[in-house]
């Protein structure tokens, strides 16, 4: 079985790690600008890298279960790849948002049609699993006949 779930795992791992980064520049912004927990106002600088972190962390179990749902029911290999095009363009967003709030602009719209498309690709997986369980309807077969 674990040679089904390695790459979702691997890039699970990526994701956390990920995360964890976001995290570490939100505790140095905090230390350069004198910003003490629980206060999250402060300069436009602190700011962007604070909410920058705070959005990724908001989006990252719906990614999660994107991928791992993707990878189980469709395909792990293509799964895991559009795990790792989401987590650059959420580096890609973390930091342009870091830069200026109108650099997070790109990123953010591409990550977001890597999720469209780990929902498309889930949900296909899903119905391919209920019509050829509980159906009995393989579409597979019957598009290749």
């Amino acid at each position: 079985m674990l040679d089904q779930i390695h790459w979702l795992a691997a890039v699970t791992v990526l994701g956390v790690l990920e995360q964890a980064y976001f995290f570490l520049q939100v505790i140095y912004a905090r230390r350069l600008f004198g910003i003490s927990p629980p206060k999250i106002s402060g300069p436009p600088e602190f700011e962007r890298i604070f909410r920058a972190q705070v959005n990724s962390s908001e989006y990252f179990p719906i990614f999660l279960a994107l991928l791992w749902q993707a990878g189980l029911f469709f395909h792990q290999g293509l799964a895991a790849a559009l795990g790792l095009l989401y987590l650059y363009a959420r580096y890609c967003y973390f930091m342009g948002y870091k830069a200026s709030s109108s650099e997070r602009l790109a990123p953010i719209y591409f990550s977001a049609g890597v999720l469209w498309i780990l929902i498309a690709v889930s949900a296909l997986g899903i119905l391919h699993f209920f019509l050829s369980h509980h159906v009995g309807l393989n579409v597979l077969q019957l598009l290749t006949a």
